[in-house]
């Protein structure tokens, strides 16, 4: 998609349909992650059991975005709320431990997330150059990252989640980075309930890669 941003009329429009989306998208995420610190709470006590079947309605959710996005924005709204929601809840039992077990790993995680997604967020909103590359790099990362935790699973590598962690970093920061520029070139204002979601999952997972990294479990393989 050509970015006509600073150019004419056309341009003005562009600009402000900009801001607009950017606004709105942003909105979006402070709300989801609203719900998902409601979540948290509301599932602090929850079985391993419980936190499997939210994540799975979590993603349920995601995907049921992908249909209902062009159909009711209504609906899109909704399912990204539910899916605040219920990724809260899957999560809530890990961050519970963390809370009694290493409390100080929590803000050292949420600190460096937040810079971490400042700088990279702010670097793919105003980069020019075509992210495309990037974004097919990051995407087949993403598939090895999965199969290598999965071989985690099954085979004892020394600094294993260590590597995970910082692996999922470097692909997170690239998927950051085509996001937002996503978001700067995009005008459809109906879009912003899946922008803000994408833009969700990558600080969400950054802060898990934060975590096991400042609480040391990173040093356990």
């Amino acid at each position: 998609m050509n970015d006509s941003i600073a150019y004419g009329p056309a341009g003005v429009a562009t600009r402000d349909q900009s801001h607009a989306l950017f606004a709105r998208t942003m909105g979006f995420v402070a709300a989801t992650a609203a719900l998902f610190a409601l979540g948290a709470y509301l599932g602090r006590d929850l079985g391993g059991g419980a936190a499997i079947i939210s994540y799975i309605l979590s993603f349920g959710a995601l995907i049921g975005m992908q249909f209902t996005a062009r159909r009711s924005r209504e609906w899109t709204v909704g399912l990204l709320a539910l899916f605040g929601l219920f990724i809260g809840l899957a999560v809530a039992p890990t961050l519970a431990f963390y809370a009694s077990q290493d409390p100080q790993a929590l803000w050292q995680a949420g600190g460096a997330t937040a810079l971490f997604i400042a700088g990279f967020g702010s670097a793919g909103y105003a980069t020019r150059r075509d992210l495309s590359q990037v974004a097919r790099f990051a995407f087949w990362a993403l598939l090895a990252l999965i199969a290598f935790s999965i071989v985690l699973i099954f085979v004892n590598i020394p600094n294993g989640a260590l590597i995970y962690s910082i692996l999922g970093l470097v692909i997170f920061a690239a998927l950051t980075l085509v996001d937002f520029q996503r978001l700067r070139r995009n005008t459809d204002i109906d879009s912003a309930p899946l922008l803000a979601a994408s833009i969700f999952l990558d600080i969400l997972n950054v802060f898990l890669f934060f975590l096991t990294i400042f609480s040391g479990r990173g040093d356990d393989r």
